[in-house]
Order: C-alpha cells, then sequence, then structure tokens
C-alpha cells in the first residue's frame, strides 16, 4: 500500500458536537481525520449556560462540555483547521474540499455545518440587530432588565427563553404565528401560567422603530383579520425584541451535489450516507424529527463508523492510504504501556478536592486547573492594576492578588491608584475618561504586562476593564498562557495572516463589550487577546458592559459581544467597523482586513 501524505480518509467540515464526535470515533480508529471549522469549535452548543440533559454529566455549561469533546478528539490525533469550505467536489474516489487556505484531498467527506438562527424578516430587523433586537436571551436579557420584551416564536425555544425574560424583563409579550406553541404542552405551560407573560395567536410581527436608545414601538399583524396593531410599552419607553423562530441548515455547500429537502435540510439514509457516494451528514442540519445535543454526538459516531468502512474499502481499491497518526497523546499512552512505563493513577475528583482547599475567590476544581496552565507558562508576567475608589477596586484587587499567589511565582501583580497617579475622583470615587477613544481609560483595570529588562511592566496592549470573571474567567487565563508563551497554536495560514497586520504601519484597536453571563463572549475576547499576542500592533481589551453603561449608550449596544475595531494608518485616518455576534480568529482577521 503506497502513502499519500496529502490525502484524508475523511473531512470533516463543522467542529461542532456532530463534527467533533467523527473526528473523535475517525481518529481512535487510527483514520485520519481533519476537522474543518471557519470559526469557534464547538458549535451552537457554546452558547448555552446550563446542559443538564446530557447523560452521564449532572450539570455543565456548553462552552466547556465543547472543550472537553473537542481535547478528547485531539488526544486521539484528529486534525483541525480553522478556514472556511468553499465548495466540494464529491465525484470519484477521491474527493475535493475547497478551502480559502487551500484544496483538501479526501476519501470521505462529512458535513457536519448545523443551522443559525432563523431571521423573520420584518421591517427592521437586519437595521436593528444588536441595538434591540437579539437571538440570544442569555447574551442580552440583561440589556432590558427593567424594560419589556416581545418574543417572537412559538416553539420549545421560544417557550423556555420567555420564561427565562422574566427575570429581566417588566413583561414578556410572545407573537405565535399559530393557534397554539408547537412544542409539548408540558413546555410551553410555563410560560401560558405566568402572570408577566402575555401570549398573542395568530400574530406576527411586522416592523419596529427606533431611535437613537433603542426601540420604541412595533406593528403587530393579526393573522386572522389581516389588521395592523401598533404596539407600544405600556411605560413609552424602550423595549427589546428576541426572535427564536426555528434555524435555517447550513446546506450551501452541497446544494445540487445532494438531495436536501424543501426546506434546505440534508436528506440520507439510515447510515447518514446522503445521495452522492461516500457524502454524509450529521447533526441539525439533516432531516430528522429531534435536534439535540444528544443526537448530534449520536449522528457523529453514526457516520464515522460508515466513513471508516467507506475510506477502507476506496484505500484498499486505489491501493494508497493517507498517513496514520503516530505521535498523540493516545500513541504515547500505548507505547509507554507497552514498555512498562510507569503511569501515575489519574487521581479522582475527592482527591484533589483534599489536595486543594476552597479558599477566596477560586474553589478547589479551579485551582487544580490554574496549577496546571501555570506550570506550563515559559515566561513571568506583571499584572498591572489600575484602580479608582469605587467599590469593584477592593475586589478586582483582591483577585489578582491570589491569583498571583496561586501562580507559583509566574505573576506578579503592581497597583496603581488614582492618587499615585495624580488623578482627580468625582464624589462617587469615578475617574474621568475620554469616551471617544479607540480605547477608553476606564478604571477598575487589570492589564497583562510582560518584564521588562529593568524588572518594570510592559504593557502588550491586552487588558480587562471591570472584573474579569464569571465566563470571560477563562478568556483572560488564556490570554496569560498566550502572552507568557508558549500559546494556544495557530494553523499556519492564520498565523501568516496575524503577522502581516499592520506591516505598511499603523496599528488596530480592539474593543470588546462583554457581559460576564453571556457564554458568547469568551470565543471572541479570546481570539482577539490571540491576535494581539501575536502582533503588538494589535490592541486587544476587554469592557464589562454593566461597569461601562456610557459605553454602551455611546455605541447603541443592546446585544454582546459588541466588537469596535479602530484601525489607525500610518498618515493617522482613523477607520471604524463596529459587529455584533460571536467571532474566532479567522472572522476577526476578516473584519480587519476588510478596513
Amino acid at each position: 500500500m503506497k502513502q499519500q501524505d496529502d490525502l484524508y480518509d475523511v473531512v470533516v467540515i463543522g467542529g461542532g458536537p456532530a463534527g467533533l464526535t467523527a473526528g473523535l470515533y475517525l481518529a481512535r480508529a487510527r483514520y485520519r481525520v481533519l476537522v474543518l471549522e471557519k470559526e469557534d469549535f464547538g458549535g451552537q452548543i457554546t452558547i448555552i449556560n446550563e446542559v443538564v440533559n446530557y447523560p452521564g454529566v449532572a450539570s455543565t455549561d456548553g462552552r466547556a462540555l465543547s472543550a472537553t469533546m473537542h481535547q478528547q478528539a485531539a488526544d486521539f490525533g484528529a486534525e483541525f483547521m480553522s478556514a472556511n469550505a468553499t465548495g466540494v467536489d464529491v465525484d470519484g474516489d477521491i474527493k475535493v474540499v475547497h478551502t480559502d487556505h487551500g484544496d483538501l484531498k479526501t476519501f470521505g467527506i462529512l458535513l457536519a455545518t448545523g443551522a443559525v438562527p432563523r431571521k423573520v424578516g420584518f421591517k427592521g430587523e437586519t437595521e436593528y440587530a444588536g441595538h434591540g433586537i437579539s437571538y440570544c436571551s442569555t447574551c442580552d436579557g440583561e440589556f432590558f432588565n427593567g424594560q419589556e420584551v416581545i418574543v417572537v416564536g412559538g416553539g420549545f425555544t421560544a417557550a423556555e427563553e420567555a420564561v427565562f425574560l422574566t427575570k429581566y424583563a417588566t413583561k414578556v409579550t410572545v407573537l405565535v404565528r399559530g393557534d397554539d406553541f408547537s412544542c409539548d404542552a408540558s413546555v410551553s405551560a410555563e410560560a401560558k401560567e405566568d402572570p408577566n407573560i402575555e401570549v398573542r395567536y395568530n400574530t406576527e410581527m411586522k416592523s419596529v422603530s427606533a431611535d437613537r436608545g433603542g426601540l420604541v414601538s412595533a406593528v403587530l399583524t393579526d393573522r386572522k383579520t389581516g389588521k395592523d396593531i401598533d404596539w407600544k410599552p405600556a411605560d413609552g419607553g424602550h423595549f427589546g425584541v428576541f426572535v427564536f423562530a426555528g434555524y435555517v441548515p447550513q446546506t450551501s455547500l452541497l446544494e445540487g451535489l445532494v438531495d436536501l429537502d424543501e426546506e434546505g435540510y440534508v436528506i440520507t439514509d439510515q447510515y447518514l450516507e446522503t445521495s452522492a457516494a461516500g457524502v454524509y451528514a450529521a447533526g441539525d442540519l439533516r432531516r430528522k424529527t429531534l435536534r439535540q445535543l444528544i443526537t448530534a454526538v449520536s449522528d457523529g459516531g453514526v457516520a464515522a463508523v460508515e466513513l471508516e468502512r467507506y475510506a477502507k474499502d476506496v484505500s484498499e481499491k486505489l491501493g494508497v492510504m493517507p498517513p496514520r497518526p503516530t505521535d498523540s497523546k493516545y500513541e504515547r499512552h500505548e507505547q509507554a504501556y507497552e514498555s512498562n512505563t510507569a503511569f501515575e493513577p489519574q487521581k479522582k475528583n475527592s482527591d484533589v478536592t483534599k489536595d486543594v482547599q476552597t479558599a477566596g475567590f477560586f474553589d478547589s476544581t479551579i485551582r487544580q486547573q490554574l496549577k496546571v496552565v501555570f506550570s506550563v507558562m515559559a515566561k513571568p508576567l506583571i499584572l498591572k492594576v489600575t484602580l479608582d475608589e469605587t467599590p469593584l477596586s477592593p475586589q478586582i484587587q483582591g483577585f489578582v492578588t491570589e491569583l498571583a499567589e496561586l501562580s507559583g511565582g509566574k505573576l506578579s501583580v503592581v497597583v496603581s491608584t488614582p492618587a499615585d497617579d495624580g488623578v482627580e475622583v468625582d464624589d462617587k470615587g469615578n475617574v474621568a475618561y475620554d469616551i471617544a477613544q479607540n480605547l477608553p481609560k476606564v478604571r477598575p483595570c487589570v492589564r497583562v504586562c510582560k518584564v521588562g529588562a529593568d524588572g518594570e511592566p510592559v504593557p502588550t496592549g491586552i487588558a480587562f476593564h471591570g472584573m474579569p470573571s464569571g465566563h470571560e474567567f477563562s478568556s483572560f487565563v488564556l490570554s496569560l498562557y498566550n502572552v507568557a508563551g508558549p500559546g494556544q497554536v495557530l494553523d499556519d495560514d492564520v498565523q501568516k495572516r496575524v503577522d502581516q497586520l499592520c506591516a505598511d504601519g499603523g496599528s488596530i484597536d480592539i474593543m470588546i463589550l462583554v457581559s460576564l453571563t453571556c457564554t458568547v463572549c469568551p470565543a471572541t475576547v479570546l481570539a482577539a487577546q490571540r491576535i494581539a499576542s501575536s502582533n503588538p500592533k494589535v490592541h486587544a481589551e476587554a469592557y464589562e458592559v454593566s461597569h461601562c453603561r456610557d459605553l454602551q449608550r455611546y455605541y447603541g449596544a443592546m446585544s454582546v459581544p459588541c466588537i469596535v475595531i479602530n484601525r489607525t494608518s500610518a498618515d493617522g485616518t482613523v477607520t471604524q467597523k463596529i459587529e455584533f455576534g460571536k467571532k474566532g480568529v479567522p472572522g476577526l482577521l476578516d473584519l480587519i482586513e476588510a478596513l
């Protein structure tokens, strides 16, 4: 059998639960598999704040669960690439996946691109996205605290999220197109019985209008009478609209190549093969009765096993094979076992808890995880903390101090107060700053610095304004790892794009408005700061929005993450781009390069 180095057994397009599971199964069976993802690995599950119905896992969050899946697949030797698939050639025994960073040759293809939230199409939906229109209650619900909101949709998600939004909204109005919710009665019952929820059946959203502060009115349509209804919140102020109208399958790559149903979902047989030989589909883009995490994972496993058989048959037919994984964590473990190398038994969770007692800001589990990160950091860092006289400052000082104590000498802290800097504070303890700056100097702030030749802190362009806790804690810790080294590895083509930023002079400032309750924000913050850690001309600073309401109002942001990119050219000209939503490193590079 001849080995062909530029060949894969399977290319998986999509890095959500279905794609990651397939990658794990194929790599564990010692097939060469590449998982291709254009943005952030993990898919839609990463925005779920709490997962409680995944068998064997009592409770976790979506990002943590997907990170575990990613690591499992990597440990068995699965390969990963951040790139956008632009087309596929499915004829013949060796198929080709075209990407914006080159072509990939493979025996089999698994499409696991999932689905994205469906837009309804009412007037103003696109115009005011991020400025009053949202598709994620966990991310954006807090922006409408004390206001009314409208939920558009009559399915499972709409019923559940309407109840969730009552945590913030004074009233929730649900617009259902039909005579009743389309989900199980047990799910919709809670929404129907909640005194703070009004359900309007046979009603559609026609349009919304807004002023500088947000949405101010809507026009609803009664589907039975055809009459329009002018709607405003009872207090005459602003309100929000959350759209939960289902999902659109991401199947454009396969249009005209395989059979799709009338809604664009891929039609497969019981083995998940499409109408094209060697092309399989898994997850939410496939026609099926239930679209949940557990069915996506099941699809990934089934498709992987079938693709093993398919790739083996084609390989034997052609007399060629891709190289096999030989240096994965799994391979090293097996080699050591065979040579009778002693392994330290893995500690049980109870043992870890005994080793590290819970204290301060970090529990025993987090302290153990931090210990691992700090142990591999190549260089020491300084956390420069600039404080004001508000109650948040002593919390942040305590937070970074405890973090430094856990670092084993890898972190030190330098504290600067208003008195140290000779600046004045108002009667509430706040320090004034210029809101129109590319990166406003909001206090309190934690800046990640390298250690200079004289031991002084040298800023890296990475900072967090507010408390880097909640969902942002992971992105903050990883930013330390990326600055200190060795850092998270970027694909060669992505690294090249990062290195070329501002090659003609100038600089790039990335401001990201985030919420500590948002499960989407950390991926965007991490991506921006990963770029900044590799290119000194890029600065990436996160601003906790509840601490910076003036910035929220200045940019009219009613959704997070809100990404503000300012590119200053060599001649001093500034161009700005404002974007909302989750972005990985490739997606942010696309935005920056467009400037």
